[in-house]
């Protein structure tokens, strides 16, 4: 088996990515200020010397996190799985894995061997790749840190030790909450996240992929990554967002007013490829859980309510549902209760709503923060006694119950201080940049 590095060295560099000599210990950041407050789970994660990092989200974040955790005094490995790896590395530390995936396991215990690996990181803890390697390190007694879009938005993404969503270590028991003591924690920075910056970090990631198979003649990426295709598919979604921000004109006055308040349902739709519905709901696809609600909605709920879906917002170049909706609607009766939504303030929609119903979308906790009820129909981390609707959909259209706020609060709060770091993965990092500048003003004053 060959390691080919993206930045050559020999085979003991791997010990020491970098060529750095490591300190003798490791900084200790001064108390955070109300911007500089790293998750518990990234704290955990400074604390670890001789960090291998998996595969990232498109963009410049691992490479940010890298500069961090170099900076803390860590080793930091990085492996490319792509060309798109490789274009966005400016960093030390990068090796290819260019064989096929059957071979993967014993390559990854190998480097794991010849680091000596204590913590491994990556983002998407359901692709092939990071199957194995979690499998692998768990059985070697070595910490995985995974990153996932934030749990609470926006500005945030979220870092656990061990797994995410369904294998999220958050507790579930309401007795937790009910005695736990917790401030609130500061608001976020904002990150700046755009469509439009997310859609250039995507088409320049296909771009490099494809240019650079060359170097990985095995991989397989979970999705198309042709780049001519993604680009049109960007701009496929571009050209929706306009063309449906056009048609939902008068759709947000229309729920809001005093007539329809409080007398629809609302069902954020989650994106097409979403982990969550293949591993953690009894859904084989978007398309299936919008059936299943449209039937029980015609079934069971008020004759004069509405059912609302609302698309997510970066599934727009990839799905539409609009003839989906349209046709069941119709076979169902329903066709003048249901609207199909996208670009609408979600937060007004959240308050407006007479309640949530979801899978297992952070859309779920939005509306929690805003009291109105949810119910959740797959394995969901915040399905707390409490929090969420406990019996079947079809009661929840007649009696969606409330919301116990003082629970949600403590609830939230240790969720943020547990696992949420103020950052985006596409756009600005406030997160990495705080804890960067609270270790530079340490090193002046000591």
């Amino acid at each position: 088996m060959v390691w080919s590095p993206s930045h050559p060295a020999p085979a003991s560099a791997f010990d020491a990515a970098d060529g750095a000599t490591r300190p003798a210990g490791l900084t200790t950041l001064p108390p955070p200020a109300a911007g500089e407050c790293p998750p518990t789970s990234l704290e955990q994660l400074l604390r670890q010397r001789r960090v291998l990092m998996l595969q990232g989200p498109i963009g410049w974040f691992f490479a940010r996190l890298a500069a961090l955790l170099r900076a803390h005094g860590q080793d930091v490995v990085k492996v490319h799985f792509n060309g798109g790896d490789d274009w966005f590395w400016r960093g030390p530390g990068a090796v290819r894995f260019a064989e096929p995936v059957a071979n993967w396991p014993q390559a990854l215990r190998s480097l794991l061997a010849r680091q000596r690996t204590d913590a491994v990181v990556l983002f998407g803890q359901s692709r092939l790749m990071h199957e194995i390697a979690i499998r692998e390190a768990r059985a070697l007694g070595i910490a995985v840190y995974v990153f996932e879009e934030g749990y609470v938005r926006p500005d945030y993404v979220t870092l656990e030790v061990g797994g995410v969503n369904g294998h999220s270590s958050i507790p579930r028991d309401r007795g937790f909450y009910d005695t736990l003591q917790t401030d609130d924690p500061p608001l976020p920075l904002p990150t700046h996240q755009s469509f439009g910056g997310v859609a250039d970090l995507a088409m320049t990631y296909a771009l490099a992929t494809t240019l650079g198979a060359w170097a990985y003649p095995h991989y397989q990426h979970h999705r198309s990554l042709h780049p001519i295709a993604e680009g049109l598919r960007w701009v496929r979604g571009y050209s929706r967002k306009w063309a449906y921000r056009w048609r939902d004109r008068d759709t947000l006055a229309e729920l809001c007013g005093d007539d329809r308040r409080k007398r629809w349902f609302l069902a954020p739709l989650q994106v097409w490829n979403d982990s969550q519905i293949r591993m953690f709901s009894p859904y084989r696809d978007v398309g299936q859980f919008i059936e299943r609600v449209m039937q029980s909605f015609a079934e069971h709920a008020d004759a004069g309510d509405w059912l609302v879906f609302k698309h997510h917002p970066l599934d727009r170049p990839y799905s539409d549902y609009t003839t989906l909706i349209a046709r069941r609607a119709l076979a169902l009766g329903i066709s003048a209760r249901v609207r199909y939504v996208h670009d609408l303030h979600l937060p007004t929609l959240l308050k407006q709503a007479r309640g949530v119903v979801t899978v297992n979308s952070t859309t779920g906790l939005q509306a929690l923060y805003h009291g109105t009820p949810v119910v959740t129909l797959g394995d969901c981390l915040y399905a707390v006694d409490g929090l969420v609707h406990r019996g079947p959909l079809e009661a929840f259209w007649r009696e969606p119950g409330t919301v116990d706020l003082p629970l949600f609060h403590r609830f939230r709060a240790h969720l943020v201080r547990e696992t949420q770091l103020n950052a985006s993965f596409y756009a600005e990092t406030p997160g990495l940049a705080s804890i960067t500048e609270a270790s530079r003003r340490l090193a002046t004053a000591s």
